[in-house]
């Protein structure tokens, strides 16, 4: 594995496509991350790539800005409906959507087609869209492959494979899902691997996905991101929202994400911070729980030995049925 170690101090000096430079000074950036700045050049010069980076290290521009660059300089062989060039993989649904965001605010310039495809929704509207022309692909495996048994969805020209947060991936059962999709792709591709942590599941599968990759690591494996400054207040449970709305009038934060347990916390937390003067807006994340809660059920059906289904109330009548032939004759008078 080759390891790239240069640090640009721009994003001008990446040797950029003009129209994905524009974009980048509108979202306000002019410097890359450390893995933006190692991950772009070996992505441009069309290798495979192994990144070991964490959320909030600015990795997904890390492989969308040289995606894009690399789908304009070359246009696609034999175009067709519902066929992309470019697929990226996710393990949830609120990352694809985050990842399908990042690919349009970058190739706002450039005349590509995204789609954002995954499970919990109506399957028709993403059919209705894969009748057009699709550049690029951000799925969920469990929704894509569902597409490709129903035969809405062609990857035989796929050019570009990405697998965004691997490790997760793997902990939440995709593996057998993942070399499904693998099977179906042309031999033929760039492969590019993400993951925070590299356990030995994740070097199994890149040994086996990937072809004398580049090497990105952009921190100690299992460390947490160091772009992110972490802080931890030990107060008693009651005393937390008092906490939280001192912190924010305190500190002057204009934008505060706050995770909750469960729904009926959050809606508790918004009506203490409105009462005390703070603009909230309740965002459960119940549904977005039930959806990986529904993946990894699946998985686990996935893993486990089947099983056919008997309702309770028609075992019973089998089961007394059963001792009624039983019964020798001699008793049924």
């Amino acid at each position: 594995m080759s390891n790239s170690t240069s640090h640009p101090t721009t994003f001008a000096s990446l040797n950029l496509a003009q129209p994905l430079l524009r974009a980048i000074e509108d979202a306000g950036y002019t410097q890359p991350t450390p893995v933006q700045a190692q991950a772009i050049p070996l992505v441009l010069a069309g290798g495979d790539l192994l990144a070991g980076a964490q959320t909030g290290t600015g990795k997904t521009a890390g492989f969308t800005l040289p995606i894009l660059h690399r789908l304009a300089e070359k246009p696609a062989a034999t175009p067709g409906s519902g066929r992309p060039r470019c697929l990226i993989l996710t393990p949830t649904r609120e990352l694809a959507a985050q990842v399908e965001e990042s690919v349009q605010t970058y190739g706002k310039y450039l005349p590509f087609k995204s789609m954002v495809m995954f499970g919990g929704v109506n399957i028709n509207p993403q059919i209705k869209s894969l009748r057009g022309q699709i550049d690029i692909l951000v799925a969920t495996p469990g929704r894509l492959l569902d597409h490709v048994g129903q035969k809405t969805l062609d990857l035989s020209g796929v050019e570009i494979l990405v697998l965004d947060e691997a490790d997760r991936m793997l902990d939440m059962g995709f593996i057998r899902d993942i070399r499904k999709i693998l099977a179906l792709l042309p031999k033929q591709r760039q492969n590019l691997l993400f993951s925070a942590t590299f356990s030995d599941e994740i070097k199994t599968l890149a040994d086996g996905l990937l072809h004398n990759p580049g090497l990105v690591e952009v921190a100690r494996r299992n460390t947490t991101s160091e772009l992110v400054e972490q802080s931890v207040h030990l107060i008693p449970q009651k005393l937390k929202s008092y906490l939280l709305s001192h912190l924010i009038k305190h500190n002057d934060w204009k934008q505060v994400l706050v995770f909750t347990r469960t729904k009926h916390g959050a809606n508790r937390l918004a009506e203490k911070l409105t009462a005390d003067g703070i603009r909230t807006r309740s965002g459960h994340r119940h549904a977005a729980a039930c959806g990986e809660f529904r993946i990894a059920q699946r998985a686990r059906r996935l893993r486990a030995p089947h099983r056919p289904h008997r309702p309770r109330r028609q075992q019973r009548r089998r089961d007394l049925a059963g001792r009624q032939r039983r019964v020798p004759a001699s008793q049924g008078h």
